[in-house]
């Protein structure tokens, strides 16, 4: 997995002047040449490519911040009301008064860490059946996530699902992003659903959020899935790559809950693309020349006698 070749090193002669040592990392091998994201970025330890994350190109140049910060408002008063007499005893006492001004301002952060870890584990899950692995013990004996396993696993047999890929990290360097797919399946109903060849690959998501009965596929999956639709290479477990595989221009969205599932068709063909793309300049334009557009404020300058004859 790692590669443990030591870095090689020049010293000068001891008459002469020293030099630093110059140190080289060692060239990645099997599994260790994916590249992982980091702060936004995925980097390609081959080839030294810094590709941006198509997630945080999302964030950043679409309206998915507006409705994060609509429910972040929500969430702050739903959180308010329903500790009303908390909140109203606390401001009577100035010790207690900032404590519960923070606890009730990151309400929205607890919520999105409580999401993510459920996310995480969903997706541990299905990476798990994929590879043809046993479960992990943890979340086989975890209360909170049986619902989840159970209709996932229900998914996959009503639908008569076979998966091609989990988790798979795939990048488009010539239009420099990259991302990690949730999956790519096949399953003959939702082929004929679509009215298409029964082998058709398709490219496949899963969300946890919302409720069953309220909208909880955003119009940014699609953006999503048409970016890693469209990606030009994809790493294998092993760290080759390969070209990326060719899928249908729709995919589906696995909405699963605790309550049920539901399987969401979303299109994500080229024109998704060509959206998707200018998404990526907004997002390019908030990142880098937004914060140097506005100049510092003119100063009048000071009239000397000379220039003022």
């Amino acid at each position: 997995m790692t590669n443990t070749a030591t870095a090689g090193a020049t010293t000068a002669p001891a008459s002469g002047p020293r030099r630093r040592t110059k140190k080289t990392e060692p060239a990645p091998t099997g599994a260790d040449r994916i590249p992982r994201p980091s702060q936004g970025w995925y980097r390609d330890k081959v080839t030294g490519d810094k590709l941006r994350r198509v997630t945080t190109i999302l964030s950043q140049g679409s309206t998915k911040g507006d409705v994060l910060a609509l429910w972040a408002a929500n969430l702050v008063a739903e959180t308010a009301f329903t500790n009303l007499p908390a909140l109203v005893a606390a401001s009577l006492r100035p010790e207690r008064r900032a404590e519960m001004y923070d606890w009730l301002r990151r309400a929205p952060l607890r919520k999105k860490d409580e999401r993510a870890d459920i996310g995480s584990a969903v997706h541990r899950i299905i990476e798990a059946h994929v590879l043809g692995q046993p479960i992990p013990a943890d979340l086989v004996n975890d209360p909170e996530m049986a619902p989840y396993l159970r209709h996932f696993l229900r998914f996959v047999k009503e639908w008569h699902v076979e998966f091609e890929a989990s988790e798979m990290v795939v990048g488009n360097r010539t239009a420099g992003y990259a991302g990690t797919l949730d999956y790519l399946l096949r399953s003959p109903l939702i082929a004929a659903e679509f009215d298409i060849p029964e082998g058709t690959v398709l490219m496949g998501d899963t969300k946890t959020g919302g409720e069953l009965d309220v909208k909880g596929v955003y119009p940014e999956a699609a953006l999503q899935m048409a970016a890693y639709r469209r990606a030009e290479v994809a790493w294998l477990r092993d760290g080759s790559t390969v070209p990326m595989p060719a899928t249908h221009s729709t995919g589906v969205v696995l909405h699963l809950r605790p309550e049920g599932y539901r399987l969401i068709p979303v299109e994500c063909g080229d024109d998704v693309y060509a959206a998707f793309r200018i998404v990526q300049q907004a997002a390019d334009w908030v990142s880098g020349r937004s914060k140097t557009v506005v100049r510092p404020a003119l100063t009048l300058p000071t009239i000397t006698e000379k220039r003022a004859a």
